[in-house]
C-alpha cells in the first residue's frame, strides 16, 4: 500500500517575537485536557490561538480536515487540541508537537492511542456533528525531538474509515515540492481557535496567505533574536570586563553560530503585511496550495508560530509562522503506512 501522493508535472510599539510555546507552556493536549483552554477562552483580553485574519470556512470545505479532539471528552472548542488531514481513508496526518508530551523529569512521551479521537466531516465543533473515530495508533518522526520543532510530523491510524461525506488530500513529492515552496504561491490555512478578544468558536476557519522566501523569513526572526539578546550581551561583557573589539568579535561569531530558525524541512507562509497566519490551536492543521485544475494539494502542516513577548498568545501582526513541509517525508510516510496495514 502506498501514500497518496501527487508527483511532479508541468500594537503601538513594535512588538518583540519568540518562538510559540505549543499549548500555552505544555502541550496543546494537555492544554485542553486540563481545562485551561476553556479558561482562557472565557477572558475577553486574551485573543488566543485561531487562524488569524482568517473567515468561516462554508459548510463542506476543506473534506479532508479534521478535529484532534480529548478522547473521553465530548465534542466541542474545549476539548479540541489540534488539527489533521486525511490522506488516506484511515490515515491522518497531523505534527508531531500535538502527539508528544513533556514529562516532568524533562523527558517526552508520545500520547497512547486512547487518549486521542479524530473528529471527522465537520466544519463545526458542536456534540452530534461529524463521525468521532477512535485511535488505532500513532506514528511519531523518529528524528522528532520535543525540545526543538524539527521534523514535526506525525501519522495516526484510525481503528476505521469515516462513516460521514470526506475526501482525501494528495501530498506532493520532492520534486513537486520544490516547485511549490516559491515566494509568492498562494497557500490556504484552515483550523478552529479563539477568535479575536473572545470565545471560541466552532467553526472552522480559513485564511489565503502565500509563501514566503525562506531566507527572508529567518533574517528577519535572527534580526529580532538578536535585538533581544543584545542587552544582555552588552551587560555580560561589560561585568566581564570584555573590550570592545573583543565584544563585538565574540558578538559576531555568536549571531553566526545561531541555527536557522525555519530549517530546510519547513515553509514560511505569511503575507508581507501581517496578520493573516496560524497559531498553537491550528497546530497539525493543512496548508493547502490550490491548483490550476481547481484541486488542492497539501503542502505543510501547521507546525510554530510567534507570540509576543507579552506572552498572550500569538502576536496578530505576525508576517508569518513556519509549517513542516511535507514533501521531505514522503518516504517515511509511505514506509509507516506500508508497514502498518
Amino acid at each position: 500500500m502506498a501514500l497518496l501522493l501527487a508527483t511532479s508535472a508541468a500594537a503601538e510599539e513594535t512588538p518583540g517575537f519568540a518562538l510559540t510555546v505549543k499549548g500555552a507552556g505544555s502541550s496543546p493536549f494537555d492544554y485542553a485536557k486540563s481545562g485551561a483552554k476553556a479558561a482562557r477562552a472565557a477572558t475577553a483580553e486574551t485573543a488566543g490561538a485561531k487562524v488569524i485574519g482568517g473567515e468561516v470556512a462554508a459548510d463542506g470545505a476543506w473534506p479532508w480536515q479534521v478535529a484532534l479532539m480529548v478522547g473521553g471528552a465530548e465534542v466541542g472548542t474545549d476539548s479540541q487540541f489540534c488539527g489533521g488531514s486525511l490522506v488516506m481513508d484511515r490515515w491522518v496526518l497531523t505534527a508531531a508537537h500535538c502527539i508528544n508530551m513533556a514529562q516532568e523529569d524533562g523527558s517526552f512521551v508520545d500520547l497512547a492511542p486512547q487518549d486521542v479521537a479524530i473528529l471527522a466531516g465537520t466544519n463545526r465543533l458542536m456534540p452530534g456533528m461529524g463521525d468521532l473515530i477512535p485511535v488505532q495508533a500513532i506514528f511519531r518522526h523518529p528524528s522528532y525531538d520535543g525540545s526543538q520543532f524539527d521534523f514535526d510530523i506525525a501519522l495516526i491510524q484510525l481503528s476505521r474509515a469515516p462513516q460521514v461525506p470526506y475526501a482525501l488530500i494528495e501530498v506532493p513529492d520532492a520534486e513537486y515540492g520544490s516547485l511549490i515552496n516559491q515566494q509568492g504561491v498562494t497557500t490556504i490555512v484552515t483550523g478552529w481557535g479563539l477568535q479575536e478578544g473572545s470565545a471560541p468558536s466552532p467553526d472552522l476557519r480559513q485564511a489565503e496567505i502565500q509563501i514566503l522566501d525562506r531566507d527572508l523569513c529567518n533574517a528577519s526572526m535572527l534580526e529580532e533574536r538578536a535585538a533581544d539578546a543584545s542587552d544582555g550581551f552588552a551587560y555580560a561583557a561589560q561585568t566581564l570586563g570584555v573590550g570592545e573589539e573583543d565584544a563585538y568579535a565574540i558578538w559576531d561569531e555568536l549571531v553566526a553560530r545561531a541555527p536557522m530558525p525555519v530549517s530546510e524541512n519547513m515553509i514560511c507562509s505569511g503575507t508581507f503585511e501581517g496578520g493573516k497566519t496560524s497559531c498553537n490551536g491550528d497546530s497539525g492543521g493543512p496548508l493547502v496550495v490550490p491548483l490550476d485544475d481547481g484541486t488542492y494539494i497539501q503542502a505543510g502542516i501547521v507546525s510554530w508560530g510567534l507570540s509576543a513577548t507579552s506572552g498572550h498568545g500569538c502576536e496578530e501582526t505576525a508576517l508569518f509562522s513556519a509549517y513542516t513541509d511535507i514533501s521531505k517525508f514522503v518516504p517515511w510516510l509511505n514506509e509507516v503506512i506500508a508497514a502498518n496495514p
